[in-house]
């Protein structure tokens, strides 16, 4: 026997045992989505209002109080005690009421109350639907970070993205039907947007930007690495050994993704040559080299990834926690993201994507009405504010309210179990039924929890 040979087989042997643990993390779990249950490539249990969906998230939690929930009361109490209890466990002290920085007026027919720091977005109320009771359930980054990606703030589950990929599958065969722009690395990290036990090819493909100003560079070519040929044959050659149950299943999943990649070489490259695109619709996101370049930059990417099929496509921008220094960084922060995404909803609505596309904004969690410090708000995950826009959905309404303060979540309030169960539902997915089989028992996206907000559907 040559050497190569023996080597050869001793490794096969090996890492038959070495897959087994690698690739699957229970050897009895069974696929049990949509897809399989229905029998259909759309895998939808009912017809989708949404086809796909761009997840705009602002790192660090935003305040609610200060961009798109209006309280007059901070105003008029402003340095007075809360008049109301604070939460029995705070992530730190607060003093007193702090009134917003910045100036409220109502747009649009809707009359909706926005801030000075969004005058773009503000320009769109009317498209946009508004939940102001939006409830968490963790203080802390990390585990808030986890609620809205996976949720759950304790144990390691599939991520919001992975299970629509699960469920729905992807629209192009050369591209990942999850991708995340600049995600963080902290706070959760990669299983913000990781897979879990659900079969790898269906966890976020990580766009990574560069420089300070978070720039997506142009794609440039490169020849095909002769070991990626190599791992994939290999795998194949796996497969010939005849593995059985969830090891061949793993075995397929991983094939997938190294195809994936080896075909994303030529589409892709494609889009993300965002210079092709033309002046005015760079005008449009701020690509100028100004302080709205970088993020102008990953919200046009999403867009066009998004136009070519992607199922999920999140873009983050970060640090939103202004513990102090709220005046100035809320400010500058907002600045960098106002006009990108105002040039993300016209350029939806233009390219008539809002037919189709999903565009959701929000944060963690929100942020105190108490000051801390002398110019800062802590963390609040008991009431914030997020947006949609898109097809399915009431344009120009908002939904729910916090308490005078901001404080608690109060009217008609939606926790992040029924926020994910709206979100699946307008992808034609009932949060119920979107299982998969790990450990003994079913686990799906909204636990045992989760109620579909139909006062927001059309």
């Amino acid at each position: 026997m040559r050497r190569r040979s023996w080597l050869k087989g001793i490794s096969q042997g090996l890492s038959g045992l070495a897959l087994a643990d690698l690739l699957t993390h229970d050897l009895s779990s069974v696929c049990r989505g949509a897809v399989e249950e229905q029998g259909s490539p759309s895998g939808c249990h009912f017809p989708p209002r949404v086809k796909r969906v761009i997840f705009v998230f602002m790192h660090g939690g935003p305040s609610h109080v200060d961009t798109f929930d209006y309280k007059p009361e901070l105003t008029r109490l402003h340095g007075q005690p809360l008049p109301i209890a604070k939460p029995r466990i705070q992530f730190a002290q607060t003093g007193n009421l702090l009134k917003s920085p910045w100036e409220f007026k109502q747009y649009g027919q809707s009359g909706a109350w926005v801030s000075d720091l969004f005058p773009n977005v503000a320009k769109h109320v009317d498209r946009l639907t508004f939940i102001k009771s939006l409830h968490g359930s963790n203080e802390a980054h990390g585990g808030a970070l986890l609620k809205i990606h996976t949720g759950t703030d304790t144990f390691v589950r599939p991520s919001l993205g992975a299970w629509v990929s699960y469920g729905l599958g992807t629209q192009n065969t050369n591209l990942p039907s999850f991708i995340t722009i600049n995600p963080t690395l902290g706070h959760g990290g990669v299983r913000n947007f990781g897979s879990a036990f659900l079969p790898p090819n269906h966890q976020g493909t990580r766009i990574a930007v560069s420089g300070k100003e978070a720039k997506i560079e142009n794609l440039v070519p490169k020849h095909s690495d002769p070991l990626q040929r190599l791992q994939l044959d290999y795998l194949r050659e796996m497969e010939h050994l005849g593995p059985s149950g969830s090891l061949a299943q793993a075995l397929d999943a991983k094939e997938k993704t190294y195809e994936l990649a080896y075909r994303m070489q030529s589409e892709a490259l494609g889009r993300f040559q965002i210079d092709s695109e033309t002046q005015e619709t760079l005008n449009l996101y701020g690509i100028d080299g100004g302080p709205t370049d970088g993020f102008g930059r990953q919200c046009l990417l999403a867009r066009r990834l998004s136009e070519a099929g992607v199922r999920f496509v999140q873009v983050s921008h970060a640090y939103w926690d202004q513990h102090a220094e709220l005046k100035e960084k809320h400010a500058e922060l907002a600045g960098q993201v106002d006009r990108p995404i105002a040039g993300l909803i016209e350029d939806l609505h233009r390219r008539g994507l809002l037919d189709e596309t999903l565009l959701i904004w929000g944060g963690e969690f929100g942020r105190t009405p108490t000051a801390q410090g002398d110019n800062g708000r802590d963390h609040n995950p008991h009431a914030f504010t997020w947006w949609m826009c898109g097809p399915g959905i009431k344009p120009g309404f908002s939904w729910g309210q916090s308490d005078d303060f901001g404080f608690y979540a109060q009217q008609d309030k939606v926790h992040v179990h029924d926020l994910h169960a709206t979100l699946l539902h307008l992808l034609g997915i009932d949060h119920e039924r979107l299982t998969f089989r790990y450990g003994g028992r079913d686990f799906r996206l909204t636990d045992i929890h989760g109620r579909v907000v139909k006062e927001l559907l059309t």
